[in-house]
């Protein structure tokens, strides 16, 4: 064969592994309202950057007839892109091909661009659209998921790890997104679960649709298993871009910086009227947020799980924080099972990736209850209480209000090695609120008096007057200062750059023993 016979029969081949399983499937699967592998990677990534690798390959079995199915790629798109210039790792998974599942090379592709993503210090993103294990290569297939696995535990920690669940993934598949750093799903076409509802209904006899057992509302909502849930693949793509405005290559590499034009001693008078004078009158911090990071954008994490802690990603003088926030609006933002765990695991990334940690307080405490206790709110508790005292990244905090017993010392405080802690006027530092701490303090007292409301509001009242404040603490040098809430973004701003050369490290150790 000549050059131009050889160029003609690459370009044939090309063309070939770009239909997948063939055009049949590509309209069933644009029919489903799914994007094809390929269209998805168009959107994910900077036009015109994605560079494919292991385009050729085919699986290597020969039983049940699969040595006369052959697709070029075997079911996966793997290569590496830019999002916004910079260097990025994927792999596309085919449903149009054997339905996606995985074969021993379609493994190995996927661990090569993991391989590649860890020893040159980039992301790696996985779209996972996947009926599961191929059946016809049997242990071979369950071997490839273990090698993925090992790699997702390996790089953790080292480089950020995105999951993006555009299909089906079921049974062991699923464990490898659950070890990445943050998964997203799409309402309608994304499926996670470890047996499917006709096992579930054979072994417990509950009867259950797959969105109600395993879709992006069950994990975002229910389970956590989910961090974002999205309307469609296309925004679920963008999303991920977006992402990637505050999160770092590695974790030897700073946090990108933002664009933002917002002044860094802006003062928002508003602030002042933000948390209502009734301390037990709910209010939205969300509020408080926004009028202190640049341009009022936060990336929220886990939007509607555990709604009573906030956690998210925010420039703040154009440098990426990571923020928790109590939510008075849910719960009166107490902590509880749920919301320890998902702030703990957002802080461990933070933490692991350079990106100071800001906290914004106002709880009364941990939850109480038979259900917390017999869940396991000591062990789990004890994970939010772990993460912050591991961190070594900058950690400012605000106390807005209140800051109410155990929970007081849990988030942030100058004790677990705060680097910079304020307060507001506001604020109330004690063991436990005024009014039950009259009840244990008083009880005797208020029993023997002509009238017990009285006699417990007057007492509640001294009691605020002497410990329900901000300035105890600040005595003891708990607090490094108490500010007007007009400055708390030019304080946290001039805090950040003080603090942006700091050189903190825990003893050396293989690894912590967390309570999970």
């Amino acid at each position: 064969m000549t050059m131009r016979e050889k160029l003609e029969l690459l370009e044939r081949r090309r063309a070939e592994s770009e239909l997948g399983g063939g055009a049949a499937r590509l309209k069933a699967q644009h029919e489903k309202g799914k994007l094809s592998a390929r269209e998805r990677l168009d959107v994910l990534l900077d036009d015109g950057s994605f560079v494919e690798l292991d385009r050729f390959v085919v699986h290597r079995s020969t039983d049940f007839g699969l040595e006369n199915q052959k697709f070029y790629g075997d079911g996966v798109v793997t290569g590496y892109g830019r999002i916004e210039g910079r260097l990025v790792y994927v792999f596309s998974q085919d449903f149009t091909v054997f339905g996606g599942s995985l074969s021993e090379a379609f493994a190995e592709k996927i661990v090569k661009v993991m391989d590649l993503a860890i020893r040159n210090g980039a992301p790696v993103i996985g779209l996972n659209d996947s009926g599961g294990a191929r059946i016809q290569e049997g242990v071979v297939s369950l071997g490839g998921y273990a090698e993925i696995f090992l790699r997702n535990t390996l790089a953790s920690g080292v480089i950020p790890q995105i999951s993006a669940i555009l299909g089906p993934c079921a049974g062991g598949a699923v464990y490898s997104p659950a070890i990445t750093d943050f998964v997203y799903m799409v309402r309608g076409t994304s499926y996670m679960f470890v047996t499917g509802p006709n096992v579930v209904k054979t072994v417990t006899h509950e009867d259950v649709s797959m969105e109600e057992l395993g879709g992006a509302d069950t994990h975002g909502t229910v389970s956590g298993v989910s961090h974002f849930t999205h309307d469609s693949e296309l925004a679920c793509l963008q999303s991920i871009r977006e992402l990637f405005r505050f999160v770092p290559q590695n974790n030897l590499s700073a946090p990108p910086r933002g664009q933002s034009t917002d002044p860094r001693d802006r003062r928002d008078a508003s602030l002042l009227d933000v948390v209502p004078d009734n301390p037990n009158k709910p209010y939205d911090m969300h509020d408080v947020i926004r009028r202190v990071v640049d341009d009022a954008e936060m990336y929220e994490v886990h939007k509607d799980y555990a709604q009573n802690i906030l956690c998210g990603f925010a420039h703040l003088g154009g440098h990426s924080v990571g923020i928790v926030a109590n939510q008075p609006a849910v719960l009166a933002g107490v902590l509880d099972i749920n919301s320890s765990m998902k702030a703990a695991r957002f802080i461990r990334f933070c933490d692991a990736f350079n990106i100071p940690i800001v906290t914004f307080e106002d709880v009364p405490g941990f939850l109480p209850g038979v259900a917390q206790e017999h869940g396991g709110i000591i062990k789990h508790g004890a994970k939010l209480l772990f993460a912050y005292c591991e961190a070594t990244v900058p950690k400012l905090t605000v106390i807005t209000r209140k800051a109410y017993g155990g929970a007081y010392d849990v988030m942030s405080s100058k004790h677990i090695r705060g680097d910079y802690n304020v307060a507001w006027p506001t604020a109330e530092i004690a063991v436990m609120g005024p009014k039950g701490a009259v009840e244990v303090l008083f009880r005797k007292e208020i029993n023997e008096s002509g009238d017990s409301v009285a006699a417990t509001d007057a007492k509640i009242t001294e009691y605020r007057d002497k410990f329900a404040h901000p300035y105890v603490a600040a005595g003891r040098g708990y607090l490094d200062d108490i500010i007007d809430p007009r400055e708390t973004r030019p304080r946290l701003i001039d805090a950040l750059e003080t603090l942006a050369g700091k050189r903190d490290k825990n003893p050396p150790k293989k690894h912590g023993n967390i309570p999970l």
